[in-house]
């Protein structure tokens, strides 16, 4: 939808290499190849990520372009053939493993610094490094000096604000459903609402015995379960609700994250109720568009529904501030700008330096 769309508008003779299970495909002038679904985890890692990597060199590109931790190795193997390698990291791994359920302690921590040595020694010899968020690209800049970021911003154009002034009666989740991105909290805290709103909650369960556990909740039936949408089905849900939330439970991977929803909202014009972090309270509260509760306390996410709901006047000022924030800086388009003049630098013929042995001035040049 941007990295693929963006490059291509620039020139690039772009592929998109997927393991969806939905099939080759011919999208905006992007050709998709599909090397099958995998059915669990283990395959996904093993089989999955060696399926990806042959796809990938049959196009024979000149540059790779990585999305996924499992596919450094196949990095690796594209860098020694002689190809471009970029990663694009979109979390904080090691982090993220720490926090991963399925995982012991000891298991979480030795995963965390087994991967940390794999990320440090295949990084060091790609060609650059995409970082979703400025705490990832300050831990990867000390690995790799081309390393830039490259926020996943909403495109401006998908979102536009309902011209109507009328209450509305909804309020949103849009994304992955999961204990840990708090959706128990979110339906107990639809129990203890005044106003006569609804939740529309627009996602898939990650853990579909959680989908069971909570449809017990009393809050459930003020629930509108409404499955997985596409682009234009969470739009339209976005633009008429009266708020949106992100009340994701503060784990070491989401306290410092950019979670894409939340600009989504903002780009749609409606308020944010969102987790109590002090980097999300920053941008909600720096910019006025929203409020900002304990995550885990279903009482504190209730009374801010219900502030908002109270008060529509107000939502919808909270609303316009949020989307012209999102206008003036939290926008694709100007990430794509970014993403751009990497891939010129990327790219640009290298001019070697007056003195071969002067190596460190090629390498700064050679940054730059």
């Amino acid at each position: 939808m941007k990295q693929c769309r963006s490059l291509a508008s620039q020139g690039h003779e772009v592929s998109l290499v997927v393991a969806d299970g939905l099939g080759d495909a011919y999208v905006d002038g992007i050709p998709i190849t599909d090397v099958g679904r995998s059915r669990g985890r283990r395959e996904r890692m093993l089989r999955s990520t060696w399926r990806v990597g042959r796809a990938a060199m049959a196009l024979d590109a000149d540059v790779y372009q990585l999305h996924d931790p499992e596919l450094l190795p196949v990095g690796l193997r594209l860098r020694f053939a002689g190809r471009k390698v970029v990663f694009d990291a979109h979390e904080d791994v090691p982090t993220q493993l720490l926090d991963k359920p399925y995982l012991s302690p000891f298991g979480a921590r030795l995963l965390a610094a087994s991967y940390g040595l794999l990320e440090k020694a295949a990084l060091r010899r790609f060609d650059g490094v995409l970082a979703a968020t400025a705490l990832i690209r300050d831990r990867l800049s000390r690995i790799h000096p081309r390393t830039i970021e490259v926020n996943n911003f909403p495109c401006t154009e998908e979102f536009c604000v309902a011209s109507d002034t009328g209450p509305r009666e909804h309020f949103c989740y849009v994304g992955s459903i999961s204990a840990i991105r708090g959706v128990r909290e979110l339906v107990k805290a639809c129990a203890l609402l005044r106003a006569p709103a609804r939740l529309s909650l627009a996602g898939s369960f990650a853990e579909p015995e959680l989908e069971a556990e909570v449809a017990r909740y009393p809050g459930w039936n003020r629930v509108d379960a409404l499955g997985h949408l596409d682009r234009q089905g969470v739009a339209a849900v976005m633009s008429g609700a009266f708020a949106g939330l992100v009340t994701l439970l503060p784990t070491a991977s989401y306290r410092d994250a950019l979670p894409v929803k939340m600009f989504e909202y903002m780009a749609a014009g409606i308020p944010v109720i969102a987790s109590d972090f002090p980097l999300w309270r920053n941008i909600v509260e720096g910019n006025r568009c929203g409020l900002c509760v304990d995550p885990h306390d279903p009482a504190a996410i209730a009374a801010a529904i219900d502030f908002l709901a109270d008060k529509p006047a107000l939502a919808r000022e909270m609303g316009a501030r949020g989307r012209r924030a999102v206008l003036e800086r939290y926008n694709w388009e100007n990430e794509a700008g970014k993403l751009a003049a990497f891939y010129t630098d990327l790219l640009a013929p290298r001019t070697f330096p007056e003195h071969p042995g002067d190596k460190d001035s090629f390498i700064t040049h050679s940054i730059r």
